[in-house]
């Protein structure tokens, strides 16, 4: 089964997926460095050399991924200075970054269901419940919404920018 596809959507052939978000989307975070570097900014990393070292990535690839997440707006620079050392500057997670955190946890969520064979290495918790964490489509009912319930229509809201 797929999503119910309404209106002129219905015809798959008689249009295009021209402006798509998840193609914008990816252009910012398709990559395996990219993700790496938001799950340690999500696990608490702030600092280049941490996010080199944890991550595998040589300098010059996490320097770019930094580089790239900041220009992108997912991440911000913040000035720090160690005891007698000198300022540098190390990296946050924007709001637009923070609100990544749901996708990025389904692509962990989807991974400990078909490729940790039933033990994933890590346990994703509500910090003092202890209740498991999950990521599912939930309407604005907060009814759960399996894919054959998923509605796709045009927004008739949405202007077309010039770039798309």
């Amino acid at each position: 089964m797929a999503a119910v596809m309404e209106g002129p959507l219905a015809d798959l052939g008689a249009w295009k997926t021209d402006g798509c978000s998840l193609v914008k989307a990816l252009e910012i975070v398709g990559t395996r460095s990219s993700l790496l570097i938001l799950r340690e900014a999500y696990y608490g990393t702030t600092r280049f050399s941490a996010f080199a070292r944890r991550t595998g990535l040589t300098d010059r690839v996490a320097a770019g991924q930094l580089r790239h997440l900041t220009e992108a707006g997912l991440l911000a620079k913040r000035p720090y200075r160690d005891e007698g050392g000198r300022a540098r500057e190390e990296y946050v997670l924007t709001d637009m970054g923070r609100d990544l955190l749901p996708a990025v946890m389904s692509l962990m969520q989807w991974g400990n269901k078909y490729l940790q064979d039933g033990r994933p290495p890590l346990l994703y918790l509500e910090h003092g419940t202890e209740s498991p964490v999950e990521v599912e489509l939930r309407s604005g009912t907060g009814r759960k919404v399996e894919l054959e319930n998923l509605a796709v229509r045009l927004n008739p809201g949405r202007r077309k920018p010039q770039d798309d």
